[in-house]
C-alpha cells in the first residue's frame, strides 16, 4: 500500500533531518516537529504581511511577507534538510544477484 510505504519513507530518517526530499518533484516535506514549526512560522509571517498589507500605508507588506516566508523556509530547508533532488516516486530497491 502506497500510504504505508510513504510513511515508512518519512520515518526512515537516521540523520535527524527536519525536512526530507519530496517523493514527487523537487523540494522538501517537514518530517520532524522542528520542520513543522518552521512551516508554521513561515505561514505566520505570510499572514502578518497580508494583515499589514491591508492598510493603505503599507502596500508592499504582502510581497515582503511572501518573500520573508520563502526565505525562512528555503534557509531552514537547505540547512536542516536533505539535499533536494528531482525524483518521481519511491526508488525500487533491487538486490544484486
Amino acid at each position: 500500500m502506497f500510504i504505508k510505504k510513504y510513511f515508512d519513507y518519512l520515518r526512515d530518517n537516521p540523520e535527524g533531518y527536519w525536512f526530507k526530499s519530496k517523493l514527487y518533484g523537487w523540494g522538501w516535506v517537514p518530517v520532524k516537529w522542528q520542520g513543522w514549526l518552521v512551516v508554521l512560522f513561515g505561514v505566520g509571517i505570510l499572514l502578518a504581511g497580508i494583515y499589514i498589507g491591508e492598510a493603505d500605508d503599507a502596500p508592499g507588506a504582502m510581497l515582503l511577507g511572501f518573500i520573508l516566508m520563502l526565505a525562512v523556509i528555503l534557509f531552514f530547508g537547505w540547512k536542516k534538510g536533505e539535499r533536494p533532488r528531482w525524483q518521481w516516486g519511491l526508488e525500487d530497491k533491487k538486490d544484486d544477484e
